[in-house]
Formats: C-alpha cells, structure tokens, sequence
C-alpha cells in the first residue's frame, strides 16, 4: 500500500490573551475550521489518496505563559468526550483521513491535573489512539503518578499503537522525539509510523531535535511525520522563533520532503506501506530491531532511577514543583558520582 502523509506546518494562534472557557471555545472552533479549510485545500492539491495528516503541537491554543495549572486546565483543556473532538472528529470524516494533532486534555481520574495529549483519529470520526506526553518541564505527565495511573490505564495504555489499515500508528509528542526509549517503546508494540506533533526552533543548521527525528526513524526501521508550527501568534515570543521544517522521513533515516518556513503543505510524501514491512522482514546488519538484545540493559534499567515517579499523588501542582524536583535529582546525582561537579 502507499499513500501520501502530510505535516501540514501552520499557525498557532494562541489563547493566553483570552479571560473565559466560552471565548478560548470559540476560538477553537474557529481554527479547526481554518484548519479544516486548509487540509481540504491540500489535499486537492497533493492527491486524493492523502490519507494522514499531521499537525504541530497545541495547534488549539498555545501553551501556558504564566498561567497557573489550576487556570490552564480550566481556560485551555478540553475533555476526552469534549465537543472539540466532535469537530475534529468531523474533519477527519470529511476529508476521509486519519488525523493526528495535540492539545492539553483533561481527566476525570485526575481531576486537579491536566495532560499534553497526542491524538489520532480515524476516517470515521473516532478517537482510535491517545496518547499523554510523559516528559514534561513544567506540565504534569502520567509519570507524576504513576502508580494510579497505571492501575487505570495500564502499560498499553501509556505506549498506545494504533492497528490501522494505513499501518501501525504510534505518536510521539514534542520534545520526546529526544527520548530514544519512548520510540523505542512503541516499536516494541508494533509501531511502524511516528506522528510528531512539535512546536519548535525551526533552523536551517540540523538541530538538536532534527537529528533526533532521523536517529527514531533509524533504529526503529520506521517513518517519521513531523508537523511543527508555522509561527506562534497572540504571545510576546517573537511570532516566527517556531516556525518551518516540518518534514516526512523514511525508515533508512532519508528526508523525503521538508517545507521551509510559513504557512506550508509542502512536508509530504509518499508512506510505502509495502517497502517497510520487507525491509523489516529482510535479515541483514541494517535490520536493527531484529538485531535488539533488550536483556543486555533491562537489569541497569530496573537498578537506575533519576528523576523520580509519583510526586503529584499526594499535592496540587504549582509549576515550581517541578523545578524544585529536578535540582533534588541533580544533587542526588551528584552526590551518587553520576555527575562531575564543575
């Protein structure tokens, strides 16, 4: 099977300058109409047989600038069950197309948190993968509680792949691209397409985060689709520091089409379906997911643990909590010999 995949590269209108829960809903509904008009547009244009399409990080409304979590999660966050879906879901039907974006989302388990949650829905309309980011600076992620979250969602839950007729769909969400375990993780379950949704330093110098999207597609025999912003509007951060090199990657770590900066359709290209199932049957040295020897590190693994799980089971978060969390892990490497004091 091939079909074309497109990371449509456009703009975040943010909603920090926005005071009530009905104008940011407003809001929304208006971008995913633009949105909507914007893939019903590319597709024309690329082909009916676009059957994936990709869009940047918090596409909605932005991130929080100051706002506490308690005023995010009520001003920005929308439900699992919640309208936005409902229209999303519409616009995937519409244009017949598995569609994958993130927002912030909340949850009835957790009611005082939020999670960053990437998403893929289906030509029917239905929400078929969730996935909640699980490293964060300053959000809270399904880490921060651990055990209760596992016990309601499970293992599968937290690395979800999503069978489909196009193939097998797995995302990865922002800055996680530089997490090798979490690419990892989902190619263990299956995992043949990486959807990343980000919202990030678009440069023509290879980046932190562009090499990283070529090593994920590498040892994981796997394409990457990579949507970032076009530009982020509405904040004091000036409008284009995130904004261009959205790109389709095969599964030997090849660039197969890059949009420059701007509104842009022009990161997509063709997923051959076909292509990569053989490549991953052939034995060979380059077959490195048959090669993987997981015994050799899961003991260093299970013996090792730096930043630590469960911190928001027992308090509300305020964004300093997790500061003060990560300069505790530092001085307990340090004092471990895990880092050199300068």
């Amino acid at each position: 099977m091939i079909y074309k995949a497109l990371a449509l590269q456009t703009t975040c209108h943010t909603v920090n300058s926005l005071q009530t829960r009905e104008e940011v809903t407003s809001h929304i509904q208006r971008e995913i109409q633009r949105i909507g008009a914007q893939i019903r547009a590319s597709i024309g244009f690329i082909g009916k047989d676009t059957k994936l399409v990709v869009l940047p990080e918090y596409f909605l409304t932005g991130f929080p600038l100051g706002e506490s979590i308690e005023n995010w999660r009520y001003k920005a966050c929308i439900a699992p069950d919640g309208q936005e879906y409902e229209w999303l879901g519409e616009l995937a039907q519409d244009s017949n197309i598995y569609l994958s974006g993130n927002v912030y989302e909340t949850d009835r388990h957790f009611p005082s948190l939020y999670f960053q949650c990437s998403f893929i829905i289906a030509p029917s309309g239905d929400v078929v993968l969730r996935y909640r980011r699980l490293n964060s600076m300053f959000a809270p992620t399904p880490h921060d509680v651990w055990e209760k979250y596992l016990d309601i969602y499970g293992l599968e839950g937290v690395f979800p792949v999503a069978k489909t007729e196009i193939g097998n769909l797995a995302c990865i969400a922002s800055e996680e691209i530089l997490y090798p375990e979490i690419a990892r993780c989902l190619a263990m379950r299956g995992a043949e397409i990486f959807l990343h949704s980000t919202s990030e330093v678009g440069s023509p110098l290879l980046t932190q985060k562009n090499v990283a999207k070529l090593a994920r597609a590498i040892e994981n025999m796997a394409y990457v689709v990579s949507a970032n912003s076009a530009g982020m509007g509405g904040t004091p951060i000036p409008f284009a520091s995130t904004d261009g090199v959205s790109k389709v990657i095969n599964y030997n770590g090849i660039v197969l089409a890059e949009a420059g900066y701007g509104e842009s359709m022009v990161a997509n290209a063709d997923i051959d379906l076909h292509a990569l199932r053989h490549f991953r049957h052939r034995p060979a040295m380059g077959n490195l997911l048959a090669r993987q020897r997981f015994e050799l590190y899961a003991q260093s693994y299970s013996e090792h643990s730096f930043y630590p799980p469960n911190t928001l089971l027992v308090q509300d978060p305020d964004r300093q909590h997790f500061i003060r969390t990560q300069m505790t892990v530092i001085e307990r490497l340090d004092k471990l010999g895990v880092l050199q004091t300068a």
